[in-house]
């Protein structure tokens, strides 16, 4: 087998996989184990798909479609949303809260 694919991260490794099962590629994800082994920190180039040999011309041709239709940038996130009023109003509890501790001593 050999790497089609370098995935961002596991999902879009499963993603790609998904694309080449559809089109009757079998393909295999790997770096399961490998992406959480540096922790929380973004780990990147673990995540692979590979193909068999005589697939991965094909595949190739699959992913410059794939890449071709994938945004540069994830959509930007809307500010001032309902999570965010939430999140204010918890820190500003908090902060008053511990105003009247400090208060109180």
């Amino acid at each position: 087998m050999i790497i089609a694919y370098r995935a961002r991260d596991i999902a879009e490794a499963h993603i790609v996989s998904g694309m080449f099962h559809a089109q009757g590629i079998e393909a295999h994800v790997g770096g399961h184990y490998l992406q959480g082994g540096m922790g929380e920190i973004g780990a990147a180039g673990f995540s692979n798909v590979h193909v068999e040999d005589d697939d991965y011309p094909r595949a190739r041709e699959l992913i410059a479609e794939y890449e071709a239709k994938r945004p540069d940038e994830p959509p930007a996130r809307p500010s001032g949303g309902r999570v965010d009023r939430y999140a204010i109003g918890f820190l500003l509890a908090v902060a008053v809260l511990i105003a009247i501790m400090v208060g109180a001593l």
